[in-house]
C-alpha cells in the first residue's frame, strides 16, 4: 500500500502549483501612478470609542467604494474620494448594531452613506502624508485630518492586478456630526482605523 501511497503523494505536490510572491516596494517613486479603485474585499474601516471610561469598545464598516487618483511624482497632487454605506456598521452584539442603525445614532435611513473627499495632501517624509478632507457623516460635513502611511504595493499574486495599500488613523468629535447620544457616558472622540487596499484601473 506504500508503495503506492508515495509516488502518488509526490507526484500530487509537484502538480500543486506554487505561488511567488510578487515584488512588494514601499518606495513611492516606484508605485505606478494611475486611478486606483477601493478594492472592498480587503478594505477595513475600523472606530473605537470610549464605553463608559471602563473599555474601549470597537466596531466597523464594510463594503467601502471609491477612487484613488494617485500621482507617485509629486504625492501633494494625489486625490481620494470614499464611500462607505452606514448599514454596514457591526459590532459583536447584534443588539448594539441595530441600534446604531437606529435613528438616536447613525440613522443609517435617513443618512445611508458617509463619505470622505480629500482636500489636500501633504507628505511627511517618504512613506507618510496627512490627508485632509471633507467628511460628511449624518448630514453633517467637516473637515478631518487622517494620519497616512504606507504599506506596499506591487502586483498581487492571485489576480495579478497592481494593487497599493495604506493605513490611516484619525479622531472625530461625533457630537459635532450630531451623533449626541450617551456623550459624555460613551465617548465622543471616535478612534478611526483604516485599512485600504486599492486597484490599479488604467
Amino acid at each position: 500500500m506504500k508503495s503506492i501511497l508515495i509516488p502518488g503523494l509526490v507526484l500530487a505536490l509537484v502538480a500543486t502549483p506554487v505561488l511567488a510572491q510578487s515584488p512588494v516596494t514601499r518606495d513611492p517613486a516606484q508605485i505606478q501612478a494611475g486611478t486606483y479603485a477601493v478594492d472592498p474585499g480587503h478594505t477595513q474601516v475600523g472606530w473605537r470609542v470610549s464605553h463608559m471610561g471602563f473599555s474601549n469598545y470597537a466596531g466597523g464598516f464594510s463594503d467601502v467604494s471609491g477612487s484613488l487618483a494617485l500621482d507617485s511624482k509629486n504625492p501633494a497632487a494625489s486625490k481620494l474620494s470614499v464611500k462607505i454605506p452606514v448599514a454596514s456598521v457591526t459590532t459583536t452584539s447584534a443588539k448594539l448594531t441595530d441600534e446604531l442603525k437606529g435613528d438616536q445614532w447613525l440613522d443609517a435611513g435617513k443618512y445611508p452613506t458617509m463619505t470622505f473627499v480629500s482636500t489636500k495632501v501633504a507628505p511627511v517624509g517618504k512613506d507618510h502624508a496627512k490627508v485632509t478632507g471633507d467628511l460628511t457623516l449624518h448630514g453633517v460635513t467637516k473637515p478631518v485630518i487622517l494620519d497616512v502611511t504606507l504599506v506596499g504595493a506591487g502586483a498581487n499574486p492571485l489576480n495579478k492586478k497592481y494593487t497599493v495599500g495604506f493605513e490611516a488613523t484619525g479622531t472625530l468629535k461625533r457630537s459635532e456630526f450630531g451623533v449626541k447620544t450617551y456623550v459624555p457616558l460613551i465617548g465622543d472622540e471616535l478612534h478611526l482605523t483604516i485599512a485600504g487596499a486599492f486597484e490599479r484601473q488604467d
